[in-house]
């Protein structure tokens, strides 16, 4: 008796990014904000999990997908974040000076007490994932890898309605033991995920006077 055959399956079709695409995903880099100022409203654990599979579809060096994700909802530990800003926000303000201190001082640099979702994200720079492709002379590139990720978790949540805030003044060290993870997991982003308060389109440092926009044509070279 013969094996019936089964016809191929049909390679998918090819997306068709059109200008109308185009023109609605450059709509969505100009209105990505780092957001620090947010409602209180929870957010659906369901779209967090779909913003973490969408994270997860980011480029790897060597497809060794280092990102490793923690999902903050302990108060306690929370606190130790918040207080940890804290001091690291206040040897932060001491380099600064004059009006730069002042400014600094009046800047809202965090929305860790108000935001719903907590998310670290950290590098595992121990996966043996990838074999070591692509990363031996560059071992740097996992972490780079992961940057990525919250790069597209970061236009996925804007895409939902949500704004990200990257926490980047905090002591790494501390946070990896308040949050009881392995040692050779390096911090790369904190985040704090919820609905922003307001919609910008202007970077709220931009709006406070601290930094303007650069000239893009100023980080061209060629040779």
């Amino acid at each position: 008796m013969s094996t019936p055959s089964h016809p191929p399956a049909s390679p998918p079709s090819e997306p068709d990014f059109d200008a109308d695409f185009r023109a609605r995903l450059r709509e969505l880099f100009v209105w990505r904000r780092d957001v620090r100022r947010f409602r209180r409203d929870p957010v659906a654990p369901a779209l967090i999990e779909e913003l973490l599979a969408d994270a997860a579809l980011a480029p790897s060096v060597g497809y060794s997908q280092p990102w490793r994700f923690v999902v903050v909802e302990s108060v306690e530990r929370r606190a130790a974040i918040q207080e940890n800003f804290r001091r690291s926000n206040q040897q932060a303000l001491a380099a600064y000076a004059g009006e730069r201190a002042k400014l600094y001082a009046r800047l809202k640099l965090a929305g860790l007490a108000e935001a719903p979702v907590h998310l670290a994200v950290f590098c595992d720079e121990s996966t043996d994932v990838g074999s070591g492709l692509g990363r031996r002379t560059m071992p740097e590139t996992l972490r780079y890898s992961v940057v990525t990720a919250v790069h597209t978790l970061w236009l996925a949540a804007r895409a939902h309605g949500l704004g990200v805030g990257w926490i980047s003044i905090l002591n790494t060290d501390e946070v990896r033991r308040s949050l009881s993870v392995p040692a050779d997991w390096a911090l790369v982003a904190y985040l704090c995920i919820g609905y922003p308060q307001a919609e910008h389109a202007e970077p709220e440092l931009a709006r406070a006077g601290w930094e303007q926009r650069q000239d893009p044509a100023a980080s061209i070279l060629k040779r």
